[in-house]
């Protein structure tokens, strides 16, 4: 080990200046790696000797801090909820320990993160619209033996256009889609995945009755104003293809239209992605991949976030909810009669959020598989070898 020699005082000043003057020219130098066409400040005090892909791979498109994340919110009941919001928009629906909780879309297009805990699990809501990926993580993780619950907030970055979070703690930063931490002192480290699925706001009240939704009134300033309007008016238009200056073109899989939504499935460390397009035309899907059996349901109510500016009006592209298909170890498979499901062992009948509402298992619930809805451009940026249904 060098050790300096001399006065104590000078030594201890040597030593501040060396190392202010080693994370200076570090910090300029990630900052000369990023792609920042702005030339956005770099603020940042995180470890970018620690990475598992290049810096040159991150845009910076907005600075540190624009998107105000919700911690710990408010939640309102059917009765105060039900009237502000659209009954056919989307959200995030989240049940853990009995609590049945709704993240509008909408709302968590203004703020991307929210940090929040049900039933004593501390969680991450998170939804990037531009690739309409809405994925629920706990934050509590592992590193190096030792447990920490982090908070997020929204780094103004992207990768693959999609949004780059990073933890208050550390400051190491994350990708959205995958939950990988991708730079910084927790690079490697991987966010636990907590199944959720996405449907209406009716949808949801008709299966929780007694569920919650997070309320307007989020206490951030002059955000209320922004809820049930779209920033992003045309964007998942049928034909379009995502702004060029977050995704180079080339990473843009052509096997699907850029915009199609897609839902996935994770089996044995590989994944495959079923369109809307093809859900829809039979209404639900029996599967197996992998060994694992799976069902898809389709409800075809459910609005667009990114289409019209008036969310109210945004045209249709339905509900897709997957879930494992084998009950108490018997394997179920399904048919679509009206907006109900029936599964063909029992004659049984289902509903989109997979729970049984007639017949011998009446109040039986199917488990959901952890899964999303994404833009295909999105998913297959970051899985290219996944293998897709049609």
């Amino acid at each position: 080990m060098y050790r300096l020699k001399g006065n104590p005082i000078m030594t201890h000043y040597t030593l501040i200046l060396f190392l202010a003057t080693t994370m200076a020219i570090l910090s300029q130098t990630a900052h000369a790696q990023l792609q920042n066409p702005r030339q956005i400040p770099y603020r940042w005090k995180t470890d970018t000797t620690k990475k598992s892909v290049p810096l040159a791979a991150f845009t910076v498109a907005v600075p540190k801090g624009t998107f105000p994340v919700l911690n710990n919110p408010k939640f309102v009941p059917a009765k105060e909820g039900l009237p502000m919001y659209f009954r056919h928009e989307p959200v995030i629906s989240i049940t853990l320990d009995g609590q049945a909780r709704a993240y509008p879309l909408n709302v968590l297009t203004v703020h991307e993160i929210a940090n929040d805990t049900m039933g004593g699990e501390p969680i991450l809501v998170t939804y990037c619209p531009l690739c309409n990926a809405s994925v629920v993580y706990s934050r509590r993780v592992r590193h190096l033996g030792q447990e920490h619950v982090l908070h997020f907030e929204v780094s103004g970055m992207l990768r693959h256009s999609d949004m780059v979070m990073y933890d208050t703690q550390t400051e190491s930063w994350w990708q959205q889609l995958t939950g990988e931490a991708l730079v910084g002192k927790l690079a490697g480290t991987e966010l636990k995945v907590i199944p959720s699925l996405v449907i209406s706001v009716a949808e949801f009240f008709q299966r929780y009755p007694h569920g919650q939704i997070l309320s307007r009134n989020t206490g951030v300033a002059g955000a209320e104003r922004s809820y049930g309007t779209n920033p992003y008016a045309g964007y998942d238009q049928p034909g379009n293809t995502p702004y060029d200056v977050f995704i180079k073109q080339g990473l843009v899989d052509k096997r699907l239209p850029a915009m199609e939504r897609v839902v996935d499935v994770e089996s044995k460390g590989k994944r495959k992605i079923y369109p809307f397009s093809a859900i829809a035309k039979k209404g639900v899907v029996n599967d197996s991949f992998e060994g694992k059996h799976i069902v898809i349901f389709y409800t075809s109510g459910t609005v667009s976030v990114l289409d019209e500016r008036d969310i109210s009006r945004s045209r249709k592209v339905g509900t897709a909810t997957l879930f494992n298909a084998v009950l108490n170890g018997r394997k179920l498979t399904f048919l679509k009669k009206g907006n109900d499901f029936v599964d063909e062992q029992t004659g049984s009948v289902w509903d989109v959020t997979g729970r049984s509402i007639a017949g011998p298992l009446q109040g039986r619930q199917l488990p959901t598989e952890p899964h999303s809805n994404h833009l295909a451009f999105a998913w297959l940026a970051f899985y290219p070898d996944s293998e897709i249904y049609k």
